[in-house]
């Protein structure tokens, strides 16, 4: 079982820069062997995938429309997972979640695909 908590959202201009943070606990299996996820979803939206990183940071997946302007990565010692967003834009406002997936050294862009989640952050861009 982990728990996850996710911070650093606010209202940021376009164009602006957030650095969102996943902090994991909890017992049972650590931290590095966990693929973990960011997706967000928008008022009205589904869940869309946002970017995966591996157990232990080799690998990263982005989405198309985030490619180039965000970064994620991961601190396992910490065990925290982040995401850099860079280039903000209006579209971007979501509310963020960050997930984790016990088993597995593919890309996984499904909700369903994650075993555990946070509660989400908001983020909000102002055009």
């Amino acid at each position: 079982q982990v728990q996850l908590v996710e911070s650093g959202g606010g209202l940021v201009q376009a164009g602006g820069s957030l650095r969102l943070s996943c902090a994991a606990s909890g017992s049972g299996r650590t931290f590095s062997r966990y693929a973990m996820g960011w997706f967000r979803q928008a008022p009205g939206k589904e869940r869309e995938f946002v970017a995966q990183i591996s157990e232990n940071g080799g690998r990263t997946y982005y989405a198309d429309s985030v490619k180039g302007r965000f970064t994620i990565s991961r601190d396992n010692a910490k065990r925290t997972v982040y995401l850099r967003m860079n280039s903000l834009k209006p579209e971007d406002t979501a509310d963020y979640y960050c997930a984790a997936r016990a088993d597995g050294s593919a890309w996984y862009s499904k909700a369903y695909e994650y075993d555990y989640w946070g509660q989400g952050t908001q983020v909000t861009v102002s055009s």
